[in-house]
């Protein structure tokens, strides 16, 4: 796929984008950019349409879900006024559109038939991008015996991302009930039989923001400190500890309270501040998935060039544009190159993506 850049387009621009006077759809900071896309659509007699959009589109649409498009559970009114600029008189995409969100604790049809609702236009599972759908690329991971944090479906989840030997907080607790004891009223009243045969664990997957901060803040530091083996007594810090992965770093989040509410990434920072005080040593990632990392762009880019295939879009898309706040904004992101490690075929550009700013940033 030859996508040539990325550009960002912010809340404050794609409000502009909506129904009405020609002038509206061009963003001030982005004007010369917006502006020969709507000349190069009129020139085509298809002035009607936003700018750019042909009969076979070159670039395609990420757009953020939750503040941008959505608050909650509600649409934000203008999201569906802006939809109807892409799409046509049956209410089929004129050009390929991912949707991303940095929500974990569902499946991706939920969240498609929540985002078709609210929306008012049909959002199939593969537009949708959960902050944990990059995982499957990371088949390296697959067979290995993971402990996963989170809430909601978890375990199927990391199932349907293709990891085969998955271990949940309450099992593991369950194993080991003399490990949480930060609840009076859980604690074993006798002392329990010593586990045998519990696996090794080879690797922590953090789906997102659990419900039990202090047990899965525990559980998950004794599985660091002892090498996957929390039974195990402590003799010598493991360093580098095992695997990583975390899925949304959102400190905070936006929903119907006036106040932003905490997020995963808040869960994370406590994490890594613990491991830090007790180990005298920083909290190592493998990998940090959901926007604004560059492992969920390059994901995006892949779905997009499905969408374009299955619609038979002959013409190449060669540019993205990613709508929404400051989680999307170009200058946090570095130039986007291959994945070097992971077992997967994304695109064949064979030069890193450049990145350009459209519109002006605002903040939630």
């Amino acid at each position: 796929m030859a996508l040539c850049c990325l550009v960002t387009v912010s809340k404050a621009a794609w409000r502009k984008w909506l129904p009405g006077a020609q002038r509206s759809i061009v963003p001030a900071r982005a004007e010369g950019l917006w502006a020969s896309l709507w000349r190069s659509s009129s020139s085509r007699g298809f002035a009607g349409r936003p700018p750019g959009i042909t009969q076979t589109p070159t670039f395609g649409f990420l757009f953020d879900i939750d503040g941008v498009l959505v608050r909650g559970r509600h649409a934000i009114p203008a999201a569906r006024e802006a939809f109807q600029k892409l799409t046509d008189s049956n209410g089929q995409l004129r050009v390929p559109v991912v949707f991303v969100t940095n929500a974990g604790n569902c499946f991706r049809h939920a969240k498609a038939q929540e985002l078709s609702s609210a929306l008012g236009l049909e959002v199939s599972p593969e537009q949708i991008i959960l902050s944990h759908s990059p995982l499957r690329l990371f088949r390296q991971f697959h067979e290995k015996c993971v402990l996963v944090s989170g809430q909601g479906p978890i375990e199927e989840n990391a199932r349907n991302l293709g990891f085969q030997n998955v271990i949940t907080i309450e099992a593991l607790r369950k194993a080991y009930p003399l490990l949480d004891m930060v609840d009076q009223s859980r604690r074993p009243k006798e002392l329990p039989p010593p586990t045998t045969d519990f696996p090794t664990i080879e690797g922590v997957i953090l789906f997102g923001e659990p419900v039990r901060w202090e047990t899965n803040l525990q559980l998950i530091i004794d599985v660091l400190l002892s090498n996957g083996n929390p039974g195990a007594e402590l003799s010598a810090v493991p360093y580098p500890h095992i695997p990583v992965l975390a899925c949304n770093m959102d400190l905070l989040w936006m929903a119907e309270a006036k106040m932003p509410r905490f997020g995963h990434g808040t869960f994370l920072l406590c994490l890594e501040n613990i491991y830090r005080k007790v180990t005298g040593r920083e909290l190592k990632y493998e990998a940090l998935i959901g926007k604004p990392s560059i492992v969920t762009y390059h994901y995006a880019e892949y779905l997009i060039k499905q969408q374009a295939e299955k619609q038979g879009w002959e013409s190449p898309i060669r540019r993205l544009y990613a709508v929404g706040e400051k989680a999307l904004r170009a200058k946090q992101l570095p130039p986007l190159p291959q994945f070097q490690n992971l077992d997967v075929e994304l695109s064949s550009t064979k030069e890193s993506t450049n990145l350009e700013t459209g519109g002006e940033q605002t903040q939630v």
